[in-house]
């Protein structure tokens, strides 16, 4: 990951503009604060769970009546596995696990090309610039599902598809959005603005394990090349406008009417080429406005097998 003292430019960016520097992290204007908790299971049965953090802490939290747990398919939390990377949604303070998410990871990319198989098939990804290239399996109990909506696994089209990581493979098990009819690198044009600049932005915020697990932040499309240190930078669909790493984007799931301050840390080249829309509560506009880690979007309400939210975005 790309961070470039992300803490600093955003300090000297308000310092320069006369502001106030934003904290990051929810804001609590309407109902209870989300917490997310991550790390390893060490522990688990019907009512607690024990997770070690990535920083070294110890984690108990009960495990409310209503809670769920998926790891490929929806399971009963108490029959997650010991030693599962995990992402809990909680509440109470972060003491109440209401939704366990195990395993899973989000493999987004420029197919390559795929492999034939008996049954499971591979496929190689490009994943940009930073993230280098990747290879996930297709099983063959969920290639129809994917197909449907990514009908054409070909070199040169954009996948998207959530999973879960097995003795360090990715598995792909649901697709994460309708696979975009053109090429990557045949993106539609941005349509023409109207009336200046916008303050606010309305379409799709997604999620990346590109992050670390603990991690607070957002990749943002629209960076300056030679300020990410990414070629691939500054392609998008929706009508996002050039910002800088440091920057903050008050970022606002329209479906949960929370909100957050999340810092732009890195270069998101590849979440600009989805024109897709997110369905989860009436249809965004088109566009992925940013990729948040997978704490972040938790916290704004965002479940992670869906893979998407509708976003309003206010710049800082």
């Amino acid at each position: 990951m790309l961070y470039r003292s992300v803490d600093r430019r955003h300090a000297l960016a308000a310092a320069a503009l006369g502001r106030n520097p934003a904290t990051p992290g929810p804001v609590a204007d309407e109902g209870e604060l989300l917490h997310a908790v991550t790390g390893e299971i060490l522990d688990i049965s019907p009512h607690l769970i024990i997770i070690e953090t990535p920083d070294g802490r110890h984690e108990r939290l009960v495990i409310a009546p209503w809670a769920t747990a998926w790891r490929g398919e929806t399971v009963a939390p108490a029959d997650l596995p010991r030693g599962s990377q995990v992402i809990v949604r909680a509440v109470q303070g972060g003491r109440v696990a209401e939704r366990i998410w195990a395993d899973i990871t989000r493999i987004t990319g420029v197919i390559q090309n795929v492999g034939k198989g008996a049954r499971d098939r591979t496929m190689e990804l490009y994943c940009g610039p930073h993230r280098g290239r990747r290879t996930v399996v297709i099983p063959y109990g969920a290639s129809g599902r994917l197909q449907v909506r990514h009908p054409k696994f070909e070199p040169g089209y954009l996948f998207d598809a959530i999973g879960v990581r097995e003795d360090g493979v990715s598995h792909a098990r649901l697709p994460a959005t309708s696979q975009p009819p053109y090429r990557w690198t045949s993106v539609p044009e941005q349509p023409p603005s109207y009336g200046g600049a916008q303050s606010r932005i309305s379409g799709t915020a997604t999620w990346s394990d590109a992050f670390d697990l603990d991690e607070r932040g957002a990749a943002y499309p629209m960076l300056e090349s030679s300020d990410s240190e990414c070629d691939e930078a500054g392609v998008s669909c929706a009508r996002l406008p050039y910002l800088a790493l440091g920057s903050m984007l008050e970022m606002r799931n329209v479906c949960t009417g929370r909100t957050s301050i999340v810092p732009i840390v890195t270069c998101g080249c590849l979440a600009g080429r989805f024109c897709d829309r997110c369905l989860e509560c009436g249809t965004s506009p088109r566009g992925r406005i940013a990729e948040l880690s997978p704490s972040s979007f938790v916290e704004l309400g965002g479940d992670l097998t869906t893979g998407c939210f509708n976003a309003r975005v206010g710049l800082g």
